[in-house]
Protein backbone atom coordinates (compact mmCIF):
# COMPACT_ATOMS: atom_id res chain seq x y z
CA UNK A 1 0.00 0.00 0.00
CA UNK A 2 1.33 3.52 -1.46
CA UNK A 3 0.77 6.97 -1.84
CA UNK A 4 -1.05 7.92 1.40
CA UNK A 5 1.05 10.68 2.52
CA UNK A 6 -0.46 13.53 0.42
CA UNK A 7 -3.85 11.60 0.15
CA UNK A 8 -7.22 12.85 2.04
CA UNK A 9 -8.79 9.96 0.75
CA UNK A 10 -8.03 6.25 -0.51
CA UNK A 11 -9.78 4.41 -3.14
CA UNK A 12 -11.05 0.42 -1.88
CA UNK A 13 -13.21 0.47 -4.91
CA UNK A 14 -15.48 2.72 -7.03
CA UNK A 15 -17.84 3.11 -5.00
CA UNK A 16 -15.74 2.19 -1.14
CA UNK A 17 -13.54 4.69 -0.53
CA UNK A 18 -11.65 5.60 2.95
CA UNK A 19 -11.11 8.95 4.16
CA UNK A 20 -7.52 10.06 5.76
CA UNK A 21 -8.97 12.97 8.44
CA UNK A 22 -7.03 15.65 9.57
CA UNK A 23 -5.74 16.04 13.50
CA UNK A 24 -8.46 18.87 13.90
CA UNK A 25 -11.23 16.91 12.61
CA UNK A 26 -10.47 13.49 14.94
CA UNK A 27 -10.22 16.17 17.50
CA UNK A 28 -13.80 16.91 17.91
CA UNK A 29 -15.07 13.24 18.58
CA UNK A 30 -11.98 11.19 19.09
CA UNK A 31 -13.46 8.81 20.80
CA UNK A 32 -16.31 7.81 18.79
CA UNK A 33 -13.98 7.58 15.28
CA UNK A 34 -11.11 5.39 17.19
CA UNK A 35 -13.76 3.08 18.90
CA UNK A 36 -15.55 2.72 15.40
CA UNK A 37 -11.59 2.07 14.13
CA UNK A 38 -11.57 -0.57 17.02
CA UNK A 39 -14.74 -2.23 15.43
CA UNK A 40 -14.00 -2.40 11.88
CA UNK A 41 -10.25 -3.92 12.17
CA UNK A 42 -10.72 -5.73 15.35
CA UNK A 43 -9.62 -9.61 15.37
CA UNK A 44 -11.48 -12.26 17.69
CA UNK A 45 -8.61 -12.05 20.14
CA UNK A 46 -8.89 -8.26 19.95
CA UNK A 47 -12.25 -9.13 21.11
CA UNK A 48 -12.10 -12.12 23.22
CA UNK A 49 -13.53 -10.95 26.56
CA UNK A 50 -16.64 -9.54 24.78
CA UNK A 51 -16.97 -12.79 22.46
CA UNK A 52 -17.22 -14.77 25.51
CA UNK A 53 -19.36 -12.77 27.53
CA UNK A 54 -22.12 -13.72 24.57
CA UNK A 55 -20.77 -16.91 24.80
CA UNK A 56 -18.80 -17.39 21.16
CA UNK A 57 -15.48 -19.06 21.39
CA UNK A 58 -13.13 -16.98 19.51
CA UNK A 59 -10.78 -19.53 18.29
CA UNK A 60 -14.04 -20.51 16.03
CA UNK A 61 -14.61 -17.52 14.02
CA UNK A 62 -12.67 -15.40 11.62
CA UNK A 63 -12.27 -11.75 11.00
CA UNK A 64 -14.71 -11.21 8.80
CA UNK A 65 -17.54 -12.82 10.59
CA UNK A 66 -16.85 -10.76 13.83
CA UNK A 67 -17.23 -7.83 11.29
CA UNK A 68 -20.72 -8.96 10.00
CA UNK A 69 -21.60 -9.70 13.68
CA UNK A 70 -20.83 -5.91 14.93
CA UNK A 71 -21.96 -4.30 11.69
CA UNK A 72 -25.12 -3.32 12.91
CA UNK A 73 -23.45 -0.99 15.71
CA UNK A 74 -21.29 0.27 13.38
CA UNK A 75 -23.87 1.59 11.31
CA UNK A 76 -25.56 2.95 13.89
CA UNK A 77 -22.82 5.35 14.00
CA UNK A 78 -21.26 8.66 12.55
CA UNK A 79 -18.52 7.03 10.14
CA UNK A 80 -18.13 9.68 8.17
CA UNK A 81 -14.38 10.57 9.20
CA UNK A 82 -13.98 6.92 7.43
CA UNK A 83 -16.08 5.64 5.28
CA UNK A 84 -17.08 9.25 3.68
CA UNK A 85 -20.40 9.76 2.71
CA UNK A 86 -20.85 5.59 2.18
CA UNK A 87 -24.41 4.93 3.92
CA UNK A 88 -24.09 1.53 5.84
CA UNK A 89 -27.40 1.27 6.96
CA UNK A 90 -28.35 0.38 3.25
CA UNK A 91 -26.16 -2.96 3.70
CA UNK A 92 -28.16 -6.44 4.38
CA UNK A 93 -26.15 -9.47 5.20
CA UNK A 94 -26.49 -11.52 2.24
CA UNK A 95 -25.31 -15.12 0.91
CA UNK A 96 -23.18 -15.39 -2.87
CA UNK A 97 -25.41 -17.71 -5.05
CA UNK A 98 -27.13 -19.73 -2.32
CA UNK A 99 -23.75 -20.82 -0.79
CA UNK A 100 -22.58 -20.65 2.58
CA UNK A 101 -20.38 -17.39 2.19
CA UNK A 102 -21.69 -14.40 3.55
CA UNK A 103 -21.35 -10.81 2.08
CA UNK A 104 -23.15 -7.26 2.86
CA UNK A 105 -24.54 -6.26 0.23
CA UNK A 106 -26.35 -2.08 -0.17
CA UNK A 107 -28.95 -3.43 -2.81
CA UNK A 108 -29.90 0.27 -3.53
CA UNK A 109 -26.66 0.80 -4.69
CA UNK A 110 -25.13 -2.01 -5.84
CA UNK A 111 -22.24 -2.25 -2.95
CA UNK A 112 -20.82 -5.13 -1.82
CA UNK A 113 -18.37 -5.56 1.49
CA UNK A 114 -17.40 -9.45 0.97
CA UNK A 115 -14.08 -10.70 2.69
CA UNK A 116 -11.48 -9.64 0.26
CA UNK A 117 -13.26 -5.65 0.29
CA UNK A 118 -12.98 -5.90 3.97
CA UNK A 119 -9.38 -7.24 4.17
CA UNK A 120 -8.47 -4.09 1.84
CA UNK A 121 -10.05 -1.65 4.17
CA UNK A 122 -8.85 -2.91 7.00
CA UNK A 123 -4.99 -2.86 5.60
CA UNK A 124 -5.28 0.85 4.72
CA UNK A 125 -6.70 1.49 8.32
CA UNK A 126 -4.04 -0.49 9.43
CA UNK A 127 -1.47 1.25 8.31
CA UNK A 128 -3.09 4.99 8.27
CA UNK A 129 -2.88 4.39 12.27
CA UNK A 130 0.08 1.90 12.23
CA UNK A 131 -1.82 -0.53 14.23
CA UNK A 132 -0.64 -4.59 13.64
CA UNK A 133 -2.89 -6.97 13.23
CA UNK A 134 -2.80 -9.30 16.10
CA UNK A 135 -4.12 -12.79 15.84
CA UNK A 136 -2.63 -15.39 18.90
CA UNK A 137 -3.97 -18.52 19.36
CA UNK A 138 -3.98 -20.78 22.48
CA UNK A 139 -2.34 -23.86 22.48
CA UNK A 140 -5.55 -25.59 24.31
CA UNK A 141 -8.65 -24.89 26.68
CA UNK A 142 -6.40 -23.55 30.08
CA UNK A 143 -4.26 -21.55 27.97
CA UNK A 144 -7.42 -19.86 26.42
CA UNK A 145 -9.24 -19.30 29.77
CA UNK A 146 -6.16 -18.11 30.95
CA UNK A 147 -6.18 -15.55 28.11
CA UNK A 148 -9.43 -14.54 28.27
CA UNK A 149 -9.14 -13.88 31.82
CA UNK A 150 -6.14 -11.90 31.82
CA UNK A 151 -7.64 -9.65 28.70
CA UNK A 152 -10.35 -9.30 31.04
CA UNK A 153 -8.54 -7.79 34.29
CA UNK A 154 -6.66 -5.88 31.35
CA UNK A 155 -9.88 -4.18 30.39
CA UNK A 156 -10.73 -3.43 33.81
CA UNK A 157 -7.68 -1.37 34.48
CA UNK A 158 -7.74 0.75 31.35
CA UNK A 159 -11.42 1.54 32.06
CA UNK A 160 -10.42 2.47 35.38
CA UNK A 161 -7.61 4.59 34.37
CA UNK A 162 -9.77 6.40 31.17
CA UNK A 163 -12.14 7.95 34.40
CA UNK A 164 -9.39 9.65 35.59
CA UNK A 165 -7.65 11.08 32.66
CA UNK A 166 -8.17 14.60 31.89
CA UNK A 167 -6.81 14.32 28.50
CA UNK A 168 -7.41 12.24 25.30
CA UNK A 169 -5.22 9.39 23.72
CA UNK A 170 -4.74 11.72 20.44
CA UNK A 171 -3.72 14.87 22.67
CA UNK A 172 -1.08 13.05 24.76
CA UNK A 173 0.57 12.13 21.57
CA UNK A 174 -0.02 16.16 20.53
CA UNK A 175 1.78 17.18 23.61
CA UNK A 176 4.19 14.51 23.45
CA UNK A 177 5.26 15.76 19.96
CA UNK A 178 4.84 19.35 20.14
CA UNK A 179 7.17 19.17 22.71
CA UNK A 180 10.17 17.03 21.02
CA UNK A 181 12.62 18.61 18.84
CA UNK A 182 12.44 16.52 16.36
CA UNK A 183 8.87 17.58 15.78
CA UNK A 184 8.73 20.67 13.26
CA UNK A 185 4.69 21.60 14.59
CA UNK A 186 3.62 23.51 17.08
CA UNK A 187 -0.52 23.14 18.91
CA UNK A 188 -2.22 24.71 15.96
CA UNK A 189 0.06 23.68 12.69
CA UNK A 190 -0.41 20.13 13.90
CA UNK A 191 -4.02 20.47 13.82
CA UNK A 192 -3.52 20.67 9.23
CA UNK A 193 -1.95 17.35 9.37
CA UNK A 194 -4.05 14.49 7.99
CA UNK A 195 -4.20 11.46 10.88
CA UNK A 196 -1.71 9.25 8.26
CA UNK A 197 1.30 12.31 8.40
CA UNK A 198 0.46 12.28 12.03
CA UNK A 199 1.38 8.98 12.48
CA UNK A 200 4.09 8.51 9.93
CA UNK A 201 5.73 11.48 11.48
CA UNK A 202 5.30 9.75 15.34
CA UNK A 203 6.61 6.04 14.30
CA UNK A 204 9.77 8.27 12.47
CA UNK A 205 10.68 10.05 15.85
CA UNK A 206 10.06 7.06 17.53
CA UNK A 207 12.60 5.56 15.48
CA UNK A 208 15.14 8.15 15.36
CA UNK A 209 15.61 8.41 18.48
CA UNK A 210 15.69 4.50 19.19
CA UNK A 211 18.72 5.35 16.80
CA UNK A 212 20.55 7.86 18.45
CA UNK A 213 20.56 6.43 21.53
CA UNK A 214 21.74 3.29 19.85
CA UNK A 215 24.59 5.24 18.10
CA UNK A 216 25.14 6.34 21.69
CA UNK A 217 25.75 3.00 23.14
CA UNK A 218 28.12 2.07 19.60
CA UNK A 219 29.96 5.06 20.32
CA UNK A 220 30.74 4.34 23.97
CA UNK A 221 31.39 1.01 23.15
CA UNK A 222 28.75 -0.79 24.94
CA UNK A 223 26.49 -2.25 22.20
CA UNK A 224 28.56 -4.51 18.88
CA UNK A 225 27.83 -2.99 15.98
CA UNK A 226 28.21 -6.61 14.59
CA UNK A 227 25.82 -7.59 15.70
CA UNK A 228 23.03 -5.10 14.39
CA UNK A 229 20.97 -5.42 11.33
CA UNK A 230 21.63 -3.44 8.29
CA UNK A 231 17.80 -1.73 9.46
CA UNK A 232 19.22 -1.28 12.93
CA UNK A 233 21.87 0.85 11.06
CA UNK A 234 20.17 3.62 9.77
CA UNK A 235 16.82 5.79 11.22
CA UNK A 236 15.04 6.32 7.74
CA UNK A 237 12.44 3.92 7.07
Amino acid sequence: MKGLLYKNEYAISDKIKIVIPKVRDLIKDEASYYSNITLITATPYDMMVQLDDIGIDFTKIDDFELFCAIFNQLAESDTSLIFGDLNLTNFIPARINGSDEIILYDEINDITIDKTIYSQICEVLRLIHGYKRVNKRPANEEAKKFMIERARIKQKRERRKSKIKTTTQLEDLIISLVNTAEFPYNYQSVLDLTIYQFNSSLYQIIDKVRFDNLMIGCYAGTIDTDKLSKDELSWIK
